[in-house]
């Protein structure tokens, strides 16, 4: 049993992507083991997403998107968003033309706001938190543009992907550690932006280390107990990822980052040029199985975890 009381965020990730991604998320919202979702507005179910979340009363927030498929805001058809076959540039794509100086954030704040927008026309309000899909909105330039989109329409919350305890994760693998130590780097350099524009976070956030093949609920609960020890004893070694005022919190908030769902099987899926690896792979599946899994729900009870959404903060 925690010292501190806990409330945890369970986010499933990419709704409206496909039917199936939405299906097994859904189904884990139902069954009580994810309950908040981050929607891709330019996913291609992502009006069927809007619904479900408005039938099942789900926690909807925005999965703000620049790196896969296509932009929402047509006037971005011919843009430095897009590569030469009219769509973005991907996880990678997207770091190496920004590291190029080649992309215009007044195009990147004009996607943001149709995005927000169409957000606000499919589900009928706006978004409860606004994160970005594969990290995009921690890189440089963009998350002084994403601080001020967030700031303008008042959504208070966001994602920042500082996890405790990921340079001790031996089992990811070295190319997958290098993204994610940079994703960490770049989350570092913007807390000090966030704060500014006055954005909230989670105390501790979690989902790189348990992410596919990796997630188990050993990992899951090895992952909260210590990071929630950490911090309630101070033995935080590295920046901490909140304000000051918050470092010895009364009540923990914890985001688990995830990605349940039935693989998406082709051609149907994705955001605009296909559903990609990622979405096809057998790991979807496991994230699933293992969220629905008694003992992780047992864990939750006995260390008197309450899960939650960005909306009850």
């Amino acid at each position: 049993m925690f010292q501190s009381r806990v409330k945890l965020i369970v986010t499933g990730d990419d709704f409206g992507y496909c039917p199936r991604r939405n299906q097994g998320i859904v189904e884990c919202f139902l069954a009580g083991a994810v309950s908040n979702v981050s929607l891709l507005v330019n996913g291609s179910a992502a009006s069927d997403a809007a619904q479900l979340a408005r039938r099942h009363k789900i926690p909807i927030g925005l999965h703000a998107n620049l790196s896969e498929g296509s932009p929402v805001c047509k006037a971005l058809e011919n843009s430095s968003l897009l590569n030469e076959d009219g769509f973005f540039h991907g996880k990678m794509g997207f770091r190496t033309v920004l590291a190029k100086g080649l992309l215009k954030m007044s195009e990147v704040k004009q996607e943001l706001w149709a995005q927000v927008d169409l957000f606000q026309e499919l589900t009928g309000h706006l978004p409860h938190h606004m994160d970005g899909h594969q990290h995009v909105h921690v890189l440089p330039e963009v998350r002084h543009v994403f601080a001020q989109v967030l700031e303008e329409y008042g959504i208070r919350y966001t994602r920042v992907p500082i996890e405790p305890g990921l340079h001790s994760c031996a089992w990811i693998e070295p190319p997958l550690m290098d993204f994610y130590l940079g994703v960490e780097r770049d989350s570092l350099d913007t807390v000090d932006v966030f704060t500014r524009h006055g954005i909230r976070w989670v105390d501790i956030y979690i989902g790189l280390s348990t992410m596919g093949k990796s997630m188990s609920v050993s990992n899951i609960q090895s992952a909260i107990d210590s990071a929630v020890l950490a911090l309630t004893t101070k033995k935080n070694s590295h920046r901490t990822p909140f304000p000051p005022q918050d470092q010895q919190p009364r009540t923990v908030t914890v985001e688990l980052m995830v990605h349940p769902g039935y693989p998406t099987l082709p051609p149907v899926g994705g955001c605009g040029e296909g559903p990609d690896d990622f979405s096809q792979s057998w790991e979807r599946l496991h994230e699933l199985q293992t969220l629905m899994k008694p003992e992780l729900q047992n864990y939750y009870k006995t260390r008197n975890i309450q899960l939650c959404a960005f909306k009850d903060l």
